[in-house]
C-alpha cells in the first residue's frame, strides 16, 4: 500500500445496530474499489472484518477491525465496530481516532436502539455524520416512510444524497441527487439509466433542499443562492462539507451492500466531503493531558495514541494507532509518554483485518499497526522523547454485569489470571478483581454477550476453561444492644498451665470496630491488653450468625482475673475469643447486607415498569429527574443481592434503551424472613 499524505486521508467510524450489514458494507466497499476480486459476506465466514472464531461463530463482529479503502487517489480508514450494546467500548475507541461516523441502518428494520445511542453521542460530541440506508432491496421496504421516521428521529438537517430506483426486490439503482443522474447496476458496476418525470422532480427537490443547507453555511454562497446563481462543483464540495462540519447537514445515502449497489457514491461522498485530519474544523478525539498540543501536521515532532490492541495467538500483541502529528517510519524511536519508557517496534504495518501490508511510513492523520510493543497498552501515547506529549484515556462505560469464575483444572488459577490480562489489553471496557474477603475471582462487563465472549477466547485463544460459579454476597453481622460477658479459658492439669479471665462489654457503634478497656486494680495485666484485642480482632471475621465478618461494635474490656505462673498472651486470645461468641449471642446479633445507590436511565415510556421492577427488587425510589433529551434518570437504592442480573433485565423492559450505574452506600439490616434463609444456607454449606 502506497504513502498517502495528510490531506487525502479520511478516518470513519463505522457503526449501528448488531445486523444492520456494517461488515458486509466494509466489503462491498473493498469489491468496489477492487482491493477484492469477490464480494465477502458474513453468512459465508469469509470477511475481512469478522475473522476471529468467535466472529465466524456468532456471525456478528465482536471487536473493532481496520479497514483501509483506495479509492481515487484517497485512503479511507473505515474503522469497523460491533453493533452489540456489550460492545459500546470499542466504538468509543472507534469514534474518537475518527473524523466523521458512517452510520449504517438496516431499511427493513428501521431505527434501531443501537443507531438512537450512537446518534445521541456523536450529536453530544459534534461528530460530522452520513448515514448509509443498506438493504434498500429487503422486503416490505418503505423508503417514504423510512424518511419520515428519520426526520422525526433526528430532524430535518437528514438530507438524501441518493434515492432508491425501485423497492424491495425492485431495487435495481439509485439517483445522485447532486449530479441529478440515475444509476444502474450490474455486478456493484453503475450504468447511467434515464429518470421518469416524476424522478426528475424529486431529484430537483432534492438538490434545492442540500443547496439552501450549503447556502447557509458560506455568506458567498448565501448571496449566489439568493442570486438565483447554480453553485459550482467547488461551491458545493466546500459548502457541504461546512454544513457537516458544523453539524447542519447529515447526508443520507442509500444502497445494497450484498448487490453492490450504492456504493460508488457512498465513496465518492466520503472522498468529497468528510474532512481530512488536518483540517481545523475537524473533530480531534485526543485531547493533551500533559504537554503542548500538536497540530494534526506532518511538520509538526511525532506523536500518535494507541487506541486498540489485538490479541493474536500467532503473532502475539498487535497495537493499532493513530498518528496524530508529525510522521512514523521503521527507524522512528518509539518513546512511551503513558508509562516513560522507550519501545521498539516489531514492524510498521497497515492492517485490513488481521492481513498485514508493511509500510516505509505513515504520515499525520493516518493509522497504522505495529507488533511487540512490551509495555505499550490501549490508551498509551507514543511520541519523540524531546517533544513529550501524552493524550488523555478514554473513560469506560462502568461494567454493569459481573461473573464470578473458577478455573475448571486447579491447576490453572495462575494461567487463567494472565490470560485475562492478556484479553483486558484487547478489551479495557472489561474489569477484573479479586474479592479480598469473599476470594472470589470476577470479570465485569457491559452485558452478557461480552462477558460470554472473553469465556469464550478464554478457551479457543488460551486453552482455560471456567465455570461460573454464585457469588458470595459479602453480608455483614453486627449487634442491636449490649451485653456484658465472661471469657474464661482454664487449662491446669499437670505442666504449664494456661488461664485467661475476661470480662468484656459489647455494644453497638457507628465506627467498624473499637476497642478500649476500663481495668481498675490491675485485675488484668496491661501487658495482656493487645492479646484481648487480637482475640477479639480474630473471632469477629466469623460471626455467631451465618460466620460472615462482624462489624460496627465496641468491645471494652473491664475485668478479668490472671495466674502468675500459668496466664500468657494465648490464653488471654483464647478467653476474649470465647468472650466474643457469647457475647455476639446475648446482644442481639443480625444480618448485614450492602445497598447499592442505582441511577437508571430510561425513556420517560418505561418509567413504570422500571420503578416497578425496582420495588419487586426490594428497591426505595429517591427521586427522578428530568433529562433535557426527554429521558428520565430514576435514582433509587436497593439490596446488593437483587441486582446481580439488572442489566439484563432493564435491557430487556427497555428493549435496550435503558443503560444505568450502580454504587455501593452502605450496609443494612436484612429482613427477618430473607436472613432466616441466609443464615441456614449458610449453615447447610459449613456443615457440607
Amino acid at each position: 500500500m502506497k504513502l498517502y499524505t495528510t490531506e487525502n486521508v479520511r478516518n470513519l467510524a463505522l457503526v449501528g445496530h448488531s445486523g444492520s450489514g456494517k461488515t458486509n458494507l466494509t466489503e462491498a466497499m473493498l469489491f468496489q474499489s477492487r482491493a477484492t476480486k469477490s464480494l465477502g459476506n458474513v453468512s459465508e465466514k469469509n470477511t475481512f472484518s469478522d475473522f476471529s472464531k468467535e466472529e465466524m461463530e456468532r456471525g456478528s463482529s465482536i471487536g473493532t477491525s481496520i479497514i483501509p479503502i483506495e479509492w481515487r487517489n484517497f485512503k479511507l480508514n473505515i474503522i469497523d465496530t460491533p453493533g452489540y450494546l456489550d460492545f459500546i467500548g470499542e466504538a468509543y475507541c472507534a469514534l474518537r481516532a475518527s473524523e466523521a461516523v458512517l452510520m449504517v441502518i438496516d431499511a427493513t428494520s428501521g431505527i434501531e436502539v443501537g443507531t438512537e445511542r450512537m446518534w445521541k453521542y456523536t450529536e453530544n460530541i459534534g461528530l460530522p455524520r452520513i448515514i448509509f440506508i443498506n438493504k434498500i432491496d429487503g422486503e416490505n421496504v418503505n423508503f417514504r416512510k423510512l424518511m419520515e421516521d428519520l426526520e422525526e428521529a433526528f430532524g430535518k438537517k437528514v438530507i438524501p444524497f441518493s434515492v432508491p430506483i425501485g423497492e424491495g426486490e425492485n431495487f435495481v439503482g439509485v439517483t445522485d441527487v447532486i449530479y441529478q443522474k440515475g444509476f444502474k447496476y450490474k455486478d456493484g458496476a453503475p450504468e447511467d439509466t434515464d429518470l421518469t418525470h416524476d424522478q426528475v422532480k424529486a431529484t430537483e427537490r432534492m438538490y434545492e433542499e442540500i443547496a439552501e443547507v450549503v447556502a447557509e453555511s458560506d455568506e458567498v454562497l448565501m448571496e449566489k443562492y439568493f442570486a438565483g446563481e447554480k453553485f459550482t462543483r467547488e461551491d458545493l464540495l466546500r459548502g457541504v462539507t461546512s454544513a457537516l462540519l458544523s453539524g447542519d447537514a447529515v447526508p443520507l445515502l442509500v444502497g445494497s451492500a450484498e448487490k453492490g449497489i450504492g456504493i460508488d457514491i457512498l465513496l465518492n461522498t466520503i472522498v468529497n466531503y468528510m474532512p481530512a485530519p488536518d483540517d481545523e474544523r475537524a473533530h480531534l478525539g485526543f485531547r493533551v493531558e500533559e504537554g503542548e498540543r500538536k497540530k494534526v501536521s506532518v511538520d509538526e515532532p511525532f506523536s500518535a495514541a494507541v487506541f486498540k490492541t489485538i490479541t493474536d495467538p500467532f503473532v502475539g500483541k498487535i497495537s493499532i494507532f493513530k498518528v496524530i502529528s508529525g510522521k512514523m517510519t521503521k527507524s522512528t524511536t518509539l518513546y512511551n509518554s503513558s508509562k516513560d519508557q522507550t519501545e521498539k517496534m516489531g514492524g510498521l504495518y497497515v492492517i485490513r483485518g488481521k492481513k498485514q501490508f508493511e509500510v516505509e511510513e505513515l504520515q499525520a492523520g493516518d493509522i497504522g499497526a505495529t507488533t511487540k510493543l512490551t509495555v505499550t497498552e490501549t490508551g498509551d501515547t507514543l511520541c519523540d522523547k524531546d517533544n513529550k506529549i501524552i493524550y488523555k484515556k478514554i473513560k469506560y462505560p462502568t461494567p454493569v454485569l459481573y461473573y464470578a469464575i473458577e478455573p475448571k483444572t486447579k491447576g490453572d488459577e495462575e494461567k487463567l489470571s494472565s490470560s485475562l490480562r492478556k484479553l483486558r489489553e484487547e478489551d479495557p471496557s472489561f474489569v477484573i478483581d479479586r474479592n479480598p474477603e469473599t476470594k472470589q475471582l470476577t470479570i465485569g462487563g457491559l452485558g452478557k454477550v461480552q462477558l460470554d465472549v472473553i469465556l469464550e477466547k478464554l478457551k479457543n485463544l488460551f486453552g482455560v476453561e471456567v465455570n461460573i460459579i454464585p457469588f458470595i454476597i459479602p453480608y455483614r453481622e453486627t449487634i442491636r444492644k449490649t451485653a456484658s460477658v465472661q471469657g474464661k479459658h482454664k487449662k491446669q492439669s499437670g505442666g504449664a498451665g494456661q488461664y485467661g479471665d475476661v470480662w468484656v462489654r459489647f455494644e453497638p457503634s457507628d465506627e467498624d470496630f473499637v476497642f478500649d478497656e476500663e481495668v481498675f486494680g490491675g485485675a488484668v495485666p496491661k501487658n495482656y491488653f493487645p492479646a484481648v484485642e487480637k482475640g477479639i480482632m480474630e473471632a469477629k471475621e466469623h460471626g455467631v450468625l451465618a460466620g460472615y465478618p462482624v462489624t460496627n461494635f465496641k468491645a471494652v474490656l473491664y475485668d478479668g482475673s490472671y495466674h502468675d505462673v500459668d496466664s500468657n498472651e494465648m490464653s488471654f486470645k483464647i478467653a476474649a475469643s470465647l468472650a466474643f461468641k457469647k457475647g455476639m449471642e446475648e446482644a442481639g446479633s443480625v444480618l448485614l447486607e450492602p445497598i447499592m445507590k442505582v441511577e437508571v436511565n430510561i425513556p420517560d415510556a418505561y418509567l413504570g415498569d422500571v420503578m416497578g421492577d425496582m420495588n419487586k427488587r426490594r428497591g426505595r425510589i429517591l427521586g427522578m429527574d428530568q433529562q433535557n433529551d426527554g429521558s428520565q434518570i430514576l435514582i433509587a437504592e436497593a439490596p446488593q443481592a437483587e441486582m446481580f442480573e439488572y442489566s439484563i433485565d432493564l435491557r430487556a423492559m427497555t428493549q435496550g434503551r435503558g443503560t444505568f450505574s450502580m454504587e455501593f452506600v452502605r450496609y443494612e439490616e436484612v429482613p427477618e424472613n430473607i436472613a432466616g434463609k441466609i443464615i441456614e444456607e449458610a449453615k447447610k454449606a459449613k456443615a457440607e
